[in-house]
């Protein structure tokens, strides 16, 4: 892709339902592309658990804690403003370029200096030479943040999944090989790097396009204001997500940590999978449309309530089946990870829910009101560490699962006084999913109570039972649960309805395709008339 004509200029292609069709196809690809990479890491971490030890990752996670956090410094914020922004030239993109290069570049050396200091913290001369090697993660990173960026704002996600894809599948190849050739922690150590040089090289020629030297261009100044205000939420928001890291290691070592880290990580899987892969989809049509008008509003409610449908019914079945997930994954060493993860199950799909308020605060251009939000989140949850931190890492989980419940209302009430979008909206999208959840759960786990000789198995053999049975039993009771709440199967319909558009090598009638648009909107606005308006009066269905 040439992202500039020739005046300099990127201009967007698509509007009004072509605008909808190919958001809703990005969706689709984007999704379906994580789902290959989730298979991918699947498999290497089955594999990789068996030749590494907890303490291998508990010592690469103990550095990754930190430089993430650093690596992340163009990823979030450049970005989203590059999406955000109404209009974009080649020389205002430059510009952007060799700030998050040269910022890079200095973070690179820094924190390859500071890796004597996270030694001493930890207690692990270990951590001081992966500190080095992690370093260069900053550098490679920098250099495809504002390609990726730029495929992102035309819509080109077959792309960007496409390389994603390919770079992951570089990483856990790698990953595998050195750890069957004994190189311990150092197999994680050289993935992670691999990864972030295939992703580099591949957007460069995904998008052809090459900076020009820096110059003087109006707009700079407020992109990168912008982007502070992304990164600065970003830091706490990453502080908050990454102070248990910090407090379990500390007070429990590298192997508690390890246990910890993949509990955790079957937490952040549905966010992983069905939230992170969209959420620049979503923003880019967001983006593009009136800000607090009702169509608005009827992109993101119900598009919401089918993230709710998806994201409660997985949060509770996982509870329910994270043990012998674990177990059957990463193997019978692995137990006491399963345990944590039995306190993590409550907050998977309530989490799914409350991170879409970031949405919100970027699609409306309101950077600023996010980062004051973050600090608010930042404060509850630590203190919710704090206090579990007594109990373990099970009572960390526990802090972290009290948190989402806590905050997610009063969240989407900050979010939404811009444009007069309370949490009232957002209630009345999601109670139902959230009642059916629990009511499915409950049943589950009680007719699996009355399976004694199901219960008893050991094994491998006992844990795939266990599996096949909750699975069919948890989709039945689900499923009955939400129609009988919506009194019908509208909500079923709605997200069957998506699917065929959602599916990159399905090509619809133009009839299907404006039923689509009506799924998505939840209201009748004809694909044919991209400007159209609805009054400020009509009546937002969700149900």
């Amino acid at each position: 892709m040439k992202p500039f004509d020739t005046n300099g200029w990127f201009h967007p292609t698509e509007h009004g339902g072509e605008l909808r069709r190919c958001a809703v196809r990005s969706a689709g690809v984007t999704v379906l592309s994580q789902g290959l990479v989730f298979v991918t890491q699947t498999v290497a971490t089955v594999i990789l658990a068996r030749l590494l030890t907890p303490a291998d990752f508990g010592v690469v996670t103990m550095v990754t804690t930190v430089s993430l956090l650093i690596m992340s410094f163009g990823q979030n914020g450049f970005p989203e403003a590059v999406m955000q922004r109404e209009e974009i030239n080649r020389s205002l993109a430059s510009n952007l370029f060799w700030i998050n290069v040269g910022v890079g570049a200095l973070l690179t050396v820094a924190f390859a200096a500071t890796g004597s200091l996270l030694a001493k913290f930890y207690g692990d001369s270990r951590v001081k030479y992966v500190a080095v090697g992690m370093s260069l993660t900053i550098l490679i990173n920098s250099l495809s943040v504002i390609h990726l960026a730029l495929l992102k704002r035309a819509l080109r996600f077959s792309a960007t999944s496409m390389n994603d894809i390919i770079a992951g599948a570089v990483s856990v190849t790698l990953s595998i090989v050195l750890a069957w050739a004994k190189w311990g922690y150092w197999a994680l150590v050289a993935g992670a790097v691999a990864r972030l040089v295939a992703q580099a090289i591949g957007a460069w020629y995904l998008c052809r396009w090459l900076p020009g030297l820096p110059r003087k261009e109006p707009g700079t100044g407020s992109i990168v204001k912008f982007a502070a205000s992304v990164y600065g939420r970003f830091t706490f928001n990453y502080f908050t997500r990454n102070t248990d890291n910090l407090l379990v290691g500390w007070r429990f070592g590298s192997t508690s940590l390890g246990y910890y880290k993949k509990a955790y990580d079957l937490f952040l899987l549905p966010a992983n999978q069905l939230l992170v892969p969209v959420a620049d989809v979503v923003l880019s049509t967001l983006s593009r449309l009136e800000r607090g008008s009702v169509q608005y509003r009827r992109y993101f409610l119900n598009g919401l309530s089918i993230l709710a449908f998806i994201g409660m019914g997985a949060g509770a079945y996982l509870t329910l089946a994270g043990r012998d997930l674990i177990r059957l994954l990463l193997g019978a060493k692995w137990g006491p990870a399963g345990e944590i993860f039995t306190y993590f199950g409550p907050g998977i799909g309530i989490m799914l829910i409350y991170l879409t308020n970031g949405t919100l605060h970027l699609s409306l251009g309101r950077a600023d009101r996010w980062f004051r939000w973050v600090i608010v989140e930042f404060a509850v949850t630590v203190l919710l560490f704090l206090i579990g931190l007594h109990w373990g890492a099970v009572g960390v989980a526990c802090a972290w699962t009290a948190s989402f419940w806590i905050l997610t209302v009063p969240a989407f009430w900050y979010a939404g006084r811009p444009i007069e979008f309370g949490a009232g909206p957002v209630l009345n999208a999601v109670w139902r999913y959230i009642l059916a959840s629990l009511l499915a759960g409950a049943a589950s786990a009680g007719l699996l109570h009355e399976i004694p000789s199901l219960l008893a198995m050991t094994g491998i053999a006992g844990a795939v039972a266990r599996l096949a049975t909750l699975s069919l039993l948890f989709a039945a009771l689900y499923v009955g649960a939400v129609v009988l709440l919506h009194g019908g199967l509208d909500p079923i319909n709605r997200f069957i309805g998506l699917l065929p558009d959602m599916l990159p090598w399905v090509r619809r009638s133009a009839s299907a395709e404006e039923a689509t648009s009506v799924n998505l909107e939840g209201g009748a606005m004809p694909s044919n008339q991209p400007h159209q308006t609805w009054p400020e009066e009509a009546k937002i269905e969700l149900d």
